[in-house]
């Protein structure tokens, strides 16, 4: 198998499909082909990448393969009790409290922040505005059904367990399957960005965007983070996974609220001192 090939072929999914490559750690890269490669019954790149230029419904798929959508309600629950708490401070304010699930994937990160917003009494849901976003356009439109079913590897029960009633929020097919309740789904809103090349948004209390800068070569991920930055008010908060850590070069921008969970607090700017600006989802 030819290494330069694989260069040539990540290079025409960068130029001619839009998927940035050269963001993404070369492991994580060649993992996704090669599953492809399998899928289409390909031994070589070569083989592989001239199936890829003449298929569109190939470009397609290793598109999807390429988007990130692991993913689960509630995951690491430790975290989700540090996320519940942030929810409780923002909360202390008349404001609108405004989420952002970046890289949400088909969903269950949004609709997990919108259950624990309506289970906490000490929050007022109404005023909780979630907005999920990922560049898959497939994983968005699961999202926004908000239809879910188990597999051998999946057990969404004990996934929503976090929450004693969680039944009130998702409905429970005889099929395995679960249906987000459309007062959960009422809070949530999703749309297509791209982390990597769109602006970044406004005026968000907290961002939550965790596990995918563990496959972000490590000179993207700064300018990652700096688009969350510029996204969050003063003093929002991030969310990030638990293997991931700042860049030493943001430590400017962000304070530690708990290392443990990855929970980090925007620091406070000039110019952010004026009233609090209306959330931008619509960039």
């Amino acid at each position: 198998m030819s290494e330069d090939t694989l260069e040539d072929l990540l290079a025409f999914v960068e130029d001619e499909l839009a998927f940035a490559t050269s963001h993404y750690n070369d492991s994580y890269l060649d993992r996704r082909v090669s599953s492809r490669m399998r899928r289409t019954q390909c031994e070589t790149y070569e083989e592989y990448f001239e199936v890829l230029r003449t298929d569109a419904d190939e470009q397609t798929a290793l598109l999807e393969a390429m988007s990130i959508n692991v993913t689960g309600f509630f995951r690491n629950p430790d975290v989700w009790a540090g996320i519940r708490t942030i929810l409780r401070n923002v909360a202390g304010s008349d404001d609108e409290i405004t989420v952002w699930s970046a890289a949400c994937a088909d969903g269950r990160e949004p609709y997990s922040l919108s259950m624990l917003a309506h289970d906490d009494p000490a929050i007022d849901a109404s005023t909780v505005r979630i907005l999920g976003t990922d560049i898959s356009e497939p994983a968005l439109e699961t999202a926004r059904r908000g239809v879910y079913t188990e597999s051998r590897t999946v057990d969404i029960q004990d996934q929503l367990e976090f929450l004693d009633e969680y039944d009130q929020y998702v409905e429970v097919g005889d099929d395995s399957t679960y249906r987000i309740s459309d007062d959960t789904k009422r809070n949530v809103s999703f749309e297509r960005h791209d982390l990597i090349n769109d602006d970044p948004k406004s005026g968000f209390d907290l961002v939550v965007c965790r596990n995918l800068f563990i496959y972000i070569d490590n000179e993207y991920k700064q300018p990652m983070l700096e688009t969350i930055a510029q996204s969050l008010r003063s003093n929002g908060y991030l969310v990030i996974g638990k293997a991931e850590t700042i860049p030493p070069t943001l430590n400017s921008q962000f304070a530690v609220r708990d290392a443990r969970l990855r929970i980090y607090q925007r620091e406070p700017t000039p110019e952010s001192s004026a009233d609090r600006a209306e959330p931008d989802a619509s960039r």
